[in-house]
Order: C-alpha cells, then structure tokens, then sequence
C-alpha cells in the first residue's frame, strides 16, 4: 500500500474533537465553531448563518456537525444556505470532521459548521 502525506496547504483541517471543543490546525476552539476559507470562527449555532452566507463565493458546499448523533438541520438555516447557493450536508460531527478533511484534501470548496460532542 502506498501511503502520502495530505498537505492543506492554507486550509485549516479538523485535528481532533472532545467534549466541548475541537482542535483546528494545531489550536484548540470551544464549539461550536465554523471552519470556512477565510479561517476559524465562534459559530452560535443554527441561529448564526452570518458568517456562513459571507462565504458564499468561496465555498460550494457547508458539512453540519449536528452533534454525537446525527439530527436535521432546521429548514430556515437551510433555506438561508441555499438561497445564496450552499449546498447543506448534514451529519454527526465526528462524521463530520472526518469528512471535511477527506474534501480539504482533495482540494474542494468546503466549510463545515460543528456543534460539540
């Protein structure tokens, strides 16, 4: 098997997550937290998408960590997403994590919202 090192190049990638906060390119954030192209931010939840419509010329797609478990996200947030054309995947936020790093890697437009564990 042939194994490569992912660069992120200037994204910030998911290094780890606990109970109440994640660790995001090397530095620890308290969740819930938004990781976008222009760089970590303090996320207030579902309520919040302020920060997620600015992104929307830099990213095509948002991964919502909606917790331990995966949930529905509330049809207004999504509808405010997809008004200025993001497209929303929601799923548990290990999940999550997980699979922004996969895309990070790959080079893809993405962002991700998470809400702790």
């Amino acid at each position: 098997m042939r194994l490569n090192e992912v660069t992120f190049n200037d994204a910030v990638p998911v290094d780890g997550y606990g109970p109440g906060f994640f660790r995001l390119g090397g530095k620890v954030h308290d969740a819930p937290v938004a990781v976008l192209p222009s760089g970590v931010a303090a996320w207030g939840g579902f309520e919040d998408t302020s920060a997620l419509v600015a992104a929307a010329s830099d990213i095509d797609f948002l991964l919502v960590g909606t917790g331990a478990h995966i949930a529905h996200v509330p049809d207004a947030f999504r509808a405010a997403l997809e008004a200025v054309g993001i497209g929303v995947e929601n799923m548990a936020t290990p999940q999550a994590c997980r699979t922004y790093n996969v895309l990070l890697g790959e080079g893809r437009r993405v962002g991700v919202a998470l809400l702790g564990i």
